[in-house]
């Protein structure tokens, strides 16, 4: 599963996203927002060593529930989860070593 390029406007339910199997890198953020782009090429980074997780963007926002039901407050928001539980998450991350640890905890 590739890194994904676009924040998905329609967030799936929550239901859906504690049902997923395997490992899931949950981010939350904007196109728009400029830590959002910063931590893409680490994120890239982190991608191409573990290709195998997968990468649900979401883009957040003031009233969105898939946001607000992970207490999402900063962007980006990175939420690593293993069959549907955090496991951990990162804020504003600004180089690909924590994503990497992180992702090899899921994977």
């Amino acid at each position: 599963m590739p890194m994904t390029d676009h924040y998905l406007s329609d967030a799936p339910p929550r239901t859906e996203i504690d049902a997923l199997q395997g490992p899931t890198l949950l981010e939350f953020g904007t196109g728009w927002c400029g830590h959002c782009q910063r931590a893409q090429p680490a994120l890239a980074m982190a991608f191409a060593r573990y290709p195998d997780v997968r990468h649900i963007k979401v883009e957040d926002g003031s009233g969105r529930p898939l946001g607000r039901s992970f207490r999402v407050r900063l962007w980006p928001t990175l939420v690593f989860l293993r069959d549907g539980q955090e496991v951990s998450r990162l804020v504003r991350p600004v180089d690909a070593g924590p994503i990497l640890e992180a992702m090899a905890a899921i994977a």
